[in-house]
């Protein structure tokens, strides 16, 4: 981050705005807001401001800006349209240890302002850091259209039964699922559309009702083959919900960073004849964290059900009678096609596709390769990096043309992604002289030839 996002209580406190035209009006209009007492200098100001600020706790400095105008003040912006007398403001506040914004120039201060969508007491704000304020300004635009004014309601209802919550649960997480079932749940449609005492009321009677003992669930979640925007929205809101995160190899760092920061990370991932922790002992893990009263996120790298073993861990859950959710993600053979522009299917190639593990419960490959030499059929390898040479030869073997088009895919839908093509007779020594790392997925058949043609993802990167 290039900022620490903070919001600053500036009630009855002074705060000095350098500058008298229409773009001071708009930052005294938030400061008047907030319930910041203002000191106004600049050598000329607007008519509109002047009154404004006709006040007696308000102070109106007609004259240049002087180093005295910051004896006592809390916050400092400079919004005249001279960079100069913007930058002698700003390097003087600094130099007394002032929080300084200095509009346009985000460079000469210490601190910014951000585009706000005010529903007090909830305040939402989108900041580009200075570099884009327009962006920023867009998407305060969007995001004002998925909060209405309710918000604010909900959030002072919300409020005021903080002090009741908080004796009636001792534990902090406890009081988080209570918040959490009672924001996502009818008391907040009610409140939302203006109903406050019923919404009142039926707060009131959840939290008569609510069992300090609460019974934790597991969320089997996929996480997709790398490229956060492939989450699904459930996901997501899961993802933001947990307690603790047992996640594996396959999830990215991006992916990884939309969970909750505040909850436990646990890693738990496998790699080839190494295992952090056995999948037994993973599974008797979420049944133990579960049953302490914790909302647990399973996050697994593309979709947890292809080749993710989430059928074993759900299947432990059921058996101890853990509640359980399953959401699906997108799997690592279509995530990764689609960003390489290879289709699995097409009607002039292939007529069916086949998902294969390249890595078997004992070590061992001992596949049914006489069902995969089909050409109009699409293999995909998920875990076969390391037994290329061996796939490349059986599928020859059992009659699988050489020349058939083979594709290697490292880190397919993030911006480290690679594409290596080739066919079952050259790709082996294609790449012998690239360190080609897991995790890489491999797709052999006709459908390869599209790839040049299709591709559209990160093409200054392919072949690097």
């Amino acid at each position: 981050m290039d900022y620490l996002p903070l919001y600053l209580d500036v009630r009855d406190t002074v705060c000095l705005v350098v500058g008298g035209d229409a773009v001071a009006l708009r930052k005294i209009r938030l400061l008047l807001s907030a319930g910041a007492r203002i000191r106004l200098v600049a050598p000329d100001i607007l008519e509109e401001l002047a009154g404004m600020l006709d006040h007696q706790r308000h102070e109106i400095i007609q004259r240049p800006f002087l180093d005295e105008d910051l004896s006592g003040v809390r916050l400092v912006i400079a919004a005249t349209d001279s960079d100069a007398v913007n930058g002698a403001v700003a390097e003087a506040a600094k130099a007394r240890g002032l929080t300084v914004n200095v509009v346009d120039g985000a460079e000469q201060g210490n601190a910014i302002m951000p585009a706000i969508i005010d529903r007090s007491p909830l305040i939402v704000s989108v900041s580009s850091a200075g570099k884009a304020p327009v962006l920023a300004r867009l998407l305060r635009t969007r995001l004002e259209s998925l909060l209405p004014d309710g918000y604010g309601r909900l959030a002072e209802l919300a409020g005021s039964f903080r002090t009741q919550v908080k004796a009636r649960f001792s534990s902090l997480n406890d009081r988080r699922y209570f918040w959490e079932k009672v924001l996502g749940g009818p008391a907040a449609e009610q409140a939302l559309a203006g109903n406050m005492e019923q919404a009142r009321k039926m707060i009131g009677q959840a939290l008569d009702a609510q069992d300090e003992q609460q019974v934790g669930e597991v969320y089997l979640v996929g996480g997709g083959p790398g490229d956060p925007d492939l989450l699904t929205f459930r996901a997501l809101r899961l993802m933001q919900q947990a307690d603790v995160v047992l996640h594996d190899r396959l999830v990215s760092e991006d992916v990884l960073a939309l969970c909750r920061r505040d909850a436990d990370y646990v890693y738990v991932g496998k790699r080839r004849d190494q295992h952090t922790l056995p999948q037994g002992d993973i599974n008797m893990l979420l049944v133990k964290l579960a049953k302490e009263g914790k909302r647990v996120l399973r996050l697994k790298g593309g979709d947890p059900f292809i080749f993710g073993r989430g059928g074993e861990e759900i299947d432990t859950l059921a058996e101890e009678g853990i509640p359980f959710q399953v959401v699906p993600g997108i799997t690592a053979a279509s995530g990764c096609a689609s960003y390489a522009g290879i289709p699995l299917t097409h009607r002039d190639y292939a007529q069916s596709v086949r998902f294969v593990t390249g890595h078997l419960k004992d070590g061992g490959y001992d596949l049914n390769w006489s069902e995969m030499v089909r050409k109009d059929q699409t293999l995909v390898f998920y875990m076969g990096l390391m037994g290329l040479p061996r796939i490349c030869q059986e599928l020859v073997d059992h009659g699988r043309s050489p020349e058939t088009p083979v594709a290697l895919i490292q880190q397919g839908t993030t911006r480290d992604q690679r594409v290596y093509t080739g066919t079952l007779d050259s790709i082996v020594s294609d790449i012998a002289e690239i360190k080609i790392k897991p995790p890489t997925l491999i797709i052999v058949g006709e459908v390869v030839q599209l790839h040049e043609r299709l591709k559209w993802f990160g093409l200054e990167q392919e072949n690097a």
